[in-house]
């Protein structure tokens, strides 16, 4: 299962640190991936949830594993052309990724092809869970442990 860190939040939600590129790297060497929030403004690329806040360059766009979540339509179309792994929504059920994944409003229900968003904020079973193919948390540590804890049991 891919472990997505959601913004770059590792232990739980830290507005201070969230998309902030220094941090983006840190968790990519971490061996998680993670989902950034990207705008494109005057043909620059910016990270930043409500708001356009750190200046970066395509490069980090296009690393593998950084899942790029448009903040505005700008930035969807260029990141299409670059070839970065983006997607757009907003409050839809779900969405299709550019490499094609189903990236999963949280409480919607899940397939093998889906990321499953959030999903400390609903109710999926274990079962679920272990039937998608990735989950993006601000708690990729917890799900770590969880898989190696369960990898630990199987060999028991």
């Amino acid at each position: 299962m891919k472990l997505i860190s959601h913004r770059g939040n590792i232990t739980g939600p830290d507005a201070a640190q969230e998309n902030n590129p220094d941090r983006i790297l840190s968790v990519l060497r971490m061996g998680f991936d993670v989902e950034v929030d990207v705008w494109l403004i005057d043909d620059q690329f910016f990270l930043g949830h409500d708001c356009p806040q750190y200046k970066i360059d395509i490069p980090i766009l296009l690393q593998e594993g950084v899942w790029c979540h448009s903040k505005n339509i700008s930035a969807l179309e260029r990141m299409l052309e670059l070839g970065a792994h983006c997607f757009w929504h907003e409050e839809d059920a779900v969405t299709l990724t550019s490499r094609g994944y189903v990236w999963t409003y949280p409480g919607k229900m899940l397939t093998p092809i889906s990321v499953c968003v959030m999903p400390e904020t609903s109710k999926y079973s274990e079962k679920e869970l272990k039937e998608c193919c990735g989950v993006c948390t601000d708690y990729p540590l917890k799900y770590r442990k969880l898989e190696e804890d369960e990898k630990s049991e199987d060999r028991i």
